[in-house]
């Protein structure tokens, strides 16, 4: 999935400081500013990550124009896709045991076929990943 959602950063001594006022403990900081704004996005997809996990819903992310910001603060919006995340971070394997016909196993491990692979194929076809 992809999101995108307004940040706060915070212009602190010794660098930045970034909070999503959207979503309860997603902040991260820095020392300087391109290190915030790639933090911003980690932070940002592996929060969502985990919530798309507990299956628990997303917050809608709120207008930019509305988020307030103070003294030495300013706002940004900040994009992460989650399954490009999961893509590069989640490399572990899941054992299935599923059925197929007879006929078709024969035919298939006759034909050097790798059945993980050929599953694989199949599921990322099917949901267009």
């Amino acid at each position: 999935m992809k999101y995108i959602y307004p940040a706060v950063f915070v212009k602190e001594e010794t660098g930045f400081f970034v909070n999503f006022p959207d979503l309860k403990g997603c902040y991260t900081d820095a020392d300087d500013l391109a290190t915030a704004y790639e933090r911003a996005k980690d932070v940002l997809c592996l929060v969502l990550y985990n919530m798309e996990d507990k299956g628990g819903g997303i917050p809608a992310p709120s207008d930019i124009q509305s988020v307030k910001t103070g003294e030495n603060e300013f706002s940004s919006l900040i994009d992460c896709d989650t399954m490009e995340y999961r893509k590069f971070y989640d490399k572990r394997a899941v054992k299935k045991t599923l059925s197929i016909p007879s006929w078709l196993n024969t035919m298939a491990e006759n034909s050097g076929m790798n059945f993980s692979q050929v599953l694989q194929d199949a599921l990322k076809q099917q949901l267009g990943v």
